[in-house]
């Protein structure tokens, strides 16, 4: 039992901190907070900037909104950034929900809300341009929310985060929050060393269990089972001793996998009457997603998230739901939402809304079904989002891009595929892929577990997929770089030396400095190890090291001898080939016996490589042989008539030349014709060769008893040493890769003028380039400098501009060729500008400038000319979703343009180009993701 001192002490603690303003901020939530989120706040009200790395929906934004009330309370004010406009959005509404109107603002680029708001929610971007700027808003800044801060391994825009990170005033602390990251601590130990003070805070508990399952037709199995066949929660079954996956799943999987390899052995047999247009027995009938969805919704596992990797491919899934007959809302359900989506959807225009699809659309929902990606016109995403979060639409079927976007939890996620397309290729699904996806399943606060569900087919391997489940392995990895922007940004306001220690503090190069260390300590170890192994191949007669340079010089010469006597052979097959004709019996290559066939034709090869010899040889079989498979000239050593109808794909065709063959060989030696290599002027002629021979005989150390033990210690020293010198090369390669490709950046402006000739200062040309923040940046200055737009109208101009925003998926059209010919002439010289710069990129070793793209020309030149929705639509084939979100950011490019241009009529028609294009759908979803 406590004593009456411990008692006092302890309720006296309970007194403090219950007047701290954590306590203060945890009264006013509803629910008990959890460790981690206890931690990360503690240390916020210490003083400490924080890391939190936690599992999708453990509860990571009370950290955020913590620091919201700090500001509030202490009179500073708290910046909350989000990667996207959509979830700035709806982060706004949360906050102001919770603050009222007056204390939160709202900054997302194309939209300002009350900006000198003591709590202010934006886009990563717009606080990275109000840094550089100098705002005035950042005067009493004293936190920063960084969400979704993994979102820094983004290519295109993940260095925004660490400019930020690098650039706020030291006395601003940082909340960072995070997915679930492997090196949650690499990442903190950086943020420590440019931040001060930052405690990092790593959960991997998910506040609601998730379960694994496989769907095996409409049955669902449990993932992970105990020994004694009871499953397991999916997060925590790997762990758990003893825990083994489904042993039904793996014996249908091997079932599975002998069923293929039986019916693969027997396609080249006459299928029964009982097999023809059958499934063999064992294997799983694979159910629709209709009949998956009503598993779910019978077995209570609703509302679900579906993944699917494909835009087209979440459309047709809603449409075969829909003609499948499912519905999953009650009548008062449907009434209220198409009440809402009317609503909504009120300001477009009416003679839009069928060329949206927007009747399909709504039937769909009042059944409780919807799509979900980035093609959908940004209200239609928005109120899918609503209506899934307030229960009435029950399922979604939607791309990746919802795992890192809005919050939109759910009781289930279902994935159809483990393999996905990354824009080049198929790839498989990561484990922090996976990890991430499956992340939305489980509501917090309403569901008491969440499943995953991924789908059976027949290459399912349920081992691998039970890897997928149990592997955390999602390190986070920098993609910062010097941007054109970045860099007279930089340059104006601290000048080019200073911006280079500035840049060598990204995180980017802390990662390859950490790897450096780890390096250099390997160099050590080999140094050292590199003089045992000198001291060992020491000979008492002379230099060993130089007689096993004679050695390794007699190898070089004898191969680089061996590499051109075969470019000569190779050379002489082509050239005699070239002679050949049908009918001529040649000697094939390899093998030690002879063997021959006849030349049915030559087959032209691709590219500069000569034709290649079709052959039927003695067994029958016909094949192209390259021509770099013979070892010398290709001579006939006989001649067979080939038929002038031969048709070599027929068996009988085939038996029949090839008897005409035999009976050619038989004649002229019975098949054992003498192959005759011609003699070349090899080795054995080389005077170097020969000279080198010699000085190694005339060595000291050759006639050494333990020479060739000193060769083996020799050998394994010059192995050694290559390795130092690589491990030597990528030091040097990473150390200041980051201000080396600064510098660079910084050399190819000043050649261009945007910085003075010895890249120290801004030039009025890169003045104009500070205030353009586009992936395009430097093309973009370029076109103002050297006039390519000028004098165009506001359509012209947007359609020329449209090239710089647009890149054109696999399945988009797009007919740049319908466009006027000033806009033609406009877009010709933005091109030619991009032509030569990237020249000059390549010359100066820096990364390329994207290729213009007038692919949206067309579209915007129509739209912006007041053409109705559906002409532009069809005319273009793009999808609504796409057409709004181009629009948006064309808007947002032309916008500065307008502000950065120093010419009077550009300035005009990029403003009137605004006004233009902001109208219809565009206008009216001007608070959504652009």
């Amino acid at each position: 039992m406590a004593s009456p001192a411990e008692r006092y002490a302890a309720a006296r603690r309970r007194t403090e901190e219950s007047r701290t303003e954590l306590a203060q901020f945890a009264s006013t939530l509803g629910f008990e907070l959890d460790g981690f989120q206890l931690q990360a706040c503690q240390a916020l009200e210490a003083g400490r900037g924080v890391l939190v790395a936690a599992p999708t929906g453990a509860g990571k934004t009370v950290v955020g909104e913590f620091a919201a009330h700090l500001a509030l309370t202490t009179r500073r004010k708290a910046f909350y950034t989000t990667p996207i406009k959509a979830l700035s959005n709806q982060k706004y509404a949360e906050l102001v929900e919770r603050h009222g109107p007056g204390a939160v603002g709202l900054l997302t680029g194309d939209n300002s809300v009350n900006g000198e708001a003591p709590v202010v929610v934006m886009t990563t971007e717009v606080l990275r341009n109000m840094l550089y700027a100098g705002s005035p808003l950042l005067d009493g800044l004293g936190y920063v929310v960084m969400d979704e801060v993994h979102y820094l391994a983004d290519r295109s825009r993940g260095a925004v985060w660490e400019e930020v990170i690098i650039h706020l005033p030291s006395d601003v602390l940082v909340v960072s929050l995070s997915a679930t990251v492997s090196n949650a601590e690499e990442f903190g130990a950086w943020l420590d060393t440019v931040r001060g003070d930052t405690e990092v805070v790593v959960s991997e508990h998910r506040p609601v269990p998730l379960w694994q399952h496989l769907a095996v037709g409409t049955r669902l199995y449990d993932l992970f089972t105990d020994p004694d066949g009871d499953p397991l929660e999916g997060d925590e079954g790997s762990l758990v001793p003893g825990a083994i996956v489904n042993p039904e799943l793996v014996a249908m999987s091997r079932q599975q996998i002998r069923t293929d390899r039986l019916a693969g052995a027997g396609r080249g047999r006459r299928r029964g009457p009982a097999q023809r247009g059958g499934r063999p027995p064992s294997a799983p009938r694979p159910a629709s997603r209709a009949q998956i969805l009503d598993t779910l919704d019978q077995a209570g596992l609703l509302p679900a998230i579906t993944f699917i990797f494909s835009r087209a491919g979440c459309d047709a899934a809603v449409e075969q739901c829909v003609a499948w007959g499912l519905r999953l809302t009650t009548p008062e359900e449907g009434k209220e939402i198409r009440a809402v989506a009317e609503e909504r959807c009120a300001e477009i225009p009416s003679s839009d809304l069928a060329v949206l699809g927007y009747w399909s659309w709504l039937e769909g929902l009042e059944r409780g079904l919807a799509a979900h990606h980035a093609g959908m016109l940004p209200v239609f995403k928005e109120t899918v989002e609503h209506l899934f979060a307030r229960g009435l639409v029950k399922a979604v079927f939607a791309t990746e891009t919802l795992a890192l976007g809005v919050n939109m939890p759910a009781r289930s996620v279902v994935l159809e595929r483990l393999v996905k397309w990354n824009g080049q290729t198929h790839v498989d699904v990561t484990p922090g892929e996976y990890t991430q996806l499956t992340g939305r399943a489980g509501r917090r606060g309403i569901d008491v577990e969440g499943h995953a569900v991924v789908l059976w087919s027949g290459t399912t391997d349920p081992e691998a997929v039970a890897g997928l489940a149990s592997r955390r392995t999602w390190p986070l990895r920098s993609s910062f770089r010097p941007t054109y922007n970045m860099a007279v940004n930089l340059v104006e306001q601290v000048g080019r030396d200073r911006a280079r220690d500035i840049l060598e503090t990204s995180f980017a190069q802390f990662q390859a400095d950490r790897a450096v260390v780890g390096q250099a300590q390997q160099i050590k170890k080999q140094t050292e190890a590199l003089g045992g192994y000198a001291e060992a191949m020491s000979c008492h007669l002379g230099d060993f090291r130089e007689y096993f340079a004679l050695r390794q010089a007699i190898t070089d010469r004898e191969r680089e001898l061996s590499r051109a006597g075969a470019a000569t052979r190779r050379a002489e097959a082509r050239s005699t080939i070239e002679g050949l004709s049908r009918g001529d019996v040649v000697r094939l290559p390899g093998g030690r016996r002879a063997t021959f066939g006849v030349v049915l034709d030559l087959v032209p090869g691709k590219g500069f490589a000569g034709p290649s010899p079709r052959i039927l040889s003695q067994d029958r079989q016909v094949r192209t042989i390259d021509a770099d498979d013979f070892s010398g000239p290709v001579e006939a050593v006989t001649r067979v008539r080939v038929p002038k109808a031969f048709n070599w794909r027929s068996p009988q065709e085939r038996r029949d030349l090839a008897s005409s063959l035999r009976n050619a060989l038989a004649e002229v030696g019975g098949g054992e014709v003498p192959f005759r290599r011609r003699a070349s002027s090899g080795a054995a002629e080389d005077a170097q060769l020969a000279r080198l021979r010699e000085q190694l005989r005339a060595h000291p150390c050759h006639g050494c008893a333990e020479r060739e033990e000193h060769a083996r210690w020799a050998v394994r020293e010059e192995k050694l040493r290559r390795d130092t010198q690589g491990l030597q090369r990528k030091i040097e390669g990473r150390t200041g890769t980051i201000a080396r490709t600064f510098d660079r950046v910084c050399d190819l402006l000043a050649e261009l003028g945007y910085l003075t000739a010895d890249g120290q200062a801004v030039t009025d040309a890169g003045r104009t380039l500070r205030r353009i923040n586009a992936e395009t940046d430097l093309l973009v200055a370029q076109c103002l400098r050297h006039g390519a737009w000028d004098g165009l109208p506001a359509a012209d101009l947007a359609a020329a501009v449209s090239t710089l925003v647009h890149e054109s998926r696999r399945d988009e059209g797009g007919r740049p060729d319908r466009v006027p010919r000033r806009t033609e002439a406009a877009i010709a010289a933005t091109h030619r500008l991009w032509s030569d710069l990237t020249d000059r990129e390549d010359h100066h070793k820096v990364p390329m400038t994207r290729e213009p793209d007038p692919g949206l020309a067309w579209a915007v030149h129509r739209w912006a000319g007041g053409h109705r929705l559906d002409e532009v639509l069809r005319e273009a084939d793009l999808a609504a979703g796409d057409f709004v979100r181009r629009c948006k950011q064309l808007v947002d490019l032309l916008d500065q343009i307008a502000s950065a241009s120093t010419d009077p009529g550009v300035r005009r028609a990029a403003r009137e180009a605004v006004e233009a294009i902001r109208r219809g759908v565009v206008a009216h979803t001007s608070l959504t993701e652009g």
